[in-house]
């Protein structure tokens, strides 16, 4: 049997905490700056989503450049409640006209709004059950956080969601 030094062991240990820290310095910036995993689940994507929670990738940096289109999934802050996170399709990008009922559920009273410069109109597409820009308007695109690349889970739903608009 061999022997190994202390001075070896010591050397492999430290070599593995470095290794150790670089993944995770890794895992860090991938997951704050390019992509992350979360859970969308909830009743206001209907049927997008499921109720009881898909997992999707959210991608970071298209919306970092304004790279955000029509039908695109979103996670945004909304403006009233930035500490909140809310899971959204875009419907208008600034300088269209978005026609939307006000209260879905109990009148089909439409209003017609043209979304501002800098800004875009968001809505869950169960719009029977939704907290999106109806309530409080359309958000700047500072507040949108990341939009939704694909979903992972139910591997059976794996891919892309694409984009409806209605």
């Amino acid at each position: 049997m061999g022997f190994v030094s202390k001075d070896t062991v010591s050397k492999r240990v430290k070599h593995l905490i470095k290794l150790f820290g670089k993944f995770l310095c890794f895992l860090h910036v991938t997951d704050t700056y390019i992509c992350s995993p979360a859970l969308g689940y909830g009743p206001s994507m209907l049927p997008t989503l499921s109720l009881t929670g898909d997992l999707v990738l959210w991608e970071k940096i298209s919306p970092r450049f304004g790279k955000v289109n029509k039908g695109d999934i979103v996670s945004v802050r909304p403006p009233e409640n930035p500490k909140e996170s809310l899971t959204k399709r875009i419907l208008g990008m600034e300088g269209d006209n978005v026609t939307y009922l006000v209260d879905p559920q109990n009148s089909e009273e439409c209003r017609t709004i043209t979304v501002p410069k800098g800004h875009i109109w968001i809505q869950g597409d169960n719009i029977y059950n939704s907290y999106d820009s109806r309530q409080f308007g359309p958000v700047p695109y500072c507040l949108i956080q990341s939009k939704v690349f694909c979903r992972i889970w139910p591997i059976s739903s794996f891919g892309s969601l694409g984009q409806k608009v209605q």
